[in-house]
């Protein structure tokens, strides 16, 4: 009982915005991120809790296909669009919170 006292909150995805020209994580506490380009698929790697998610989002008028994915202890965010992408992120702590903004672009 004393141990669950002391060890830091388990980070933890709790929800996922599409906002103009990439999205939003909403993370518990902060987020450690690696992000990777691959044959121009965007990847970013985030060792969090969550939910296996997916969805779509429009960049410069084209539909941009997104989905989560749980391996064991890692999500992994892949973003695909018919045109190779480039992609940054910045967190900020907001109300107690983590957001991790991800912005897109087409190279």
């Amino acid at each position: 009982m004393v141990g669950r006292l002391l060890q830091p909150d388990q980070l933890r995805l709790a929800s996922v915005e599409e906002v103009e020209q990439g999205l939003q994580l909403w993370f518990n506490v902060e987020p450690t991120v690696r992000i990777d380009h691959i044959q121009g698929v965007f990847f970013l790697r985030v060792e969090s809790m969550g939910r296996e998610q997916q969805g779509q989002l429009r960049l410069q008028g084209k539909v941009v296909n997104w989905g989560i994915q749980r391996e064991r202890r890692v999500l992994l965010l892949r973003v695909v669009a018919a045109r190779p992408l480039r992609g940054e992120w910045r967190a900020e702590k907001l109300d107690g919170r983590w957001r991790l903004t991800v912005s897109l672009a087409y190279e």
